[in-house]
C-alpha cells in the first residue's frame, strides 16, 4: 500500500500465506484483517477497494493484515472453491490477533466482493468470545455464494450500479435481517473514482456509537 507496508509469509493450512501488515503512526488501538475479492476474477491483496479499506483503519488508528488467498501470489496452495479460503482468512487471524500490542485490543474484519463472503464465513466459525466487534462488507458476494446472517451492526456497502453482483441480489439477502445497506448512487462493483469517498464512509461509520 506504501513504502512503510511490512510483508511476510506465514504458515496456512495449504501453504505459506502471504500477508501485508500496515500499521497507523501511533501505538494500534485494535487489529483489521482484511480479505480480497475473487482470486479467478484477479483479485489479490493489492486490489484497490481492499487498499481501500485498509488505509480506512489504519486512519482509524488499527493495524490492518491484508493477505492473499491459497494460489495467489506468494501464497502457497490452489484454488479451493472458497472453502479452504475460508480457513486461510481464520489462520491468519489465529496468527496476528494474539500479537502482545494487540491482544486485548478491539478487531475488526472486512471484506470486498468474494472476500465479505469468506469474512463472514469466517466470522460465523470463530468462538463467541473471538468474534470481530465490527464487519464491513464491501459489494459482497450475495448471488454466487451463500451468504450467512451477519450481526446488526455489520457495515454493508454496495454500489448501485454494480454489474458484477446486482444491488438487488444484497438487498434480497439483507431484507430478511433488516440489514441496512449503504447504496452509493451510480456506482460499480469497483468503486471507480470513489475510492476516496468508500474510505471516507467506512471511517465514518466505524466512528459512530453503536446501538
Amino acid at each position: 500500500m506504501n513504502a512503510h507496508t511490512q510483508r511476510l509469509n506465514i504458515a496456512g493450512p495449504a501453504g505459506a500465506l502471504e500477508c501485508a501488515i500496515d500499521n497507523p503512526a501511533e501505538a494500534p488501538i485494535g487489529i483489521a484483517v482484511v480479505c480480497h475479492p475473487h482470486p479467478q476474477g484477479g483479485g489479490t491483496l493489492d486490489n484497490k477497494v481492499a487498499q481501500t479499506l485498509a488505509r480506512a483503519y489504519v486512519q482509524l488508528g488499527y493495524r490492518c493484515v491484508r493477505f492473499n488467498f491459497r494460489g495467489v501470489g506468494a501464497s502457497e496452495g490452489v484454488w479451493d472453491e472458497g472453502v479452504g479460503e475460508i480457513d486461510d482468512a481464520l489462520a491468519v487471524i489465529k496468527h496476528f490477533r494474539p500479537a502482545a500490542d494487540v491482544a486485548a485490543l478491539p478487531f475488526m474484519l472486512a471484506g470486498f466482493s468474494f472476500g465479505a463472503y469468506v469474512a463472514s464465513q469466517a466470522a460465523v466459525r470463530l468462538a463467541d468470545d473471538a468474534k470481530p466487534q465490527r464487519l464491513v462488507l464491501v459489494g459482497p458476494s450475495t448471488q454466487k455464494q451463500v451468504m450467512p446472517a451477519v450481526p446488526a451492526d455489520s457495515i454493508v456497502i454496495h454500489g448501485e450500479a454494480d454489474d458484477v453482483v446486482p444491488l438487488s441480489a444484497t438487498l434480497g439477502w439483507a431484507r430478511p435481517q433488516a440489514l441496512p445497506v449503504i447504496v452509493f448512487p451510480g456506482v460499480g462493483h469497483f468503486f471507480h473514482g470513489q475510492l476516496a469517498l468508500l474510505r471516507n464512509v467506512v471511517v465514518q461509520q466505524l466512528q459512530r456509537p453503536r446501538a
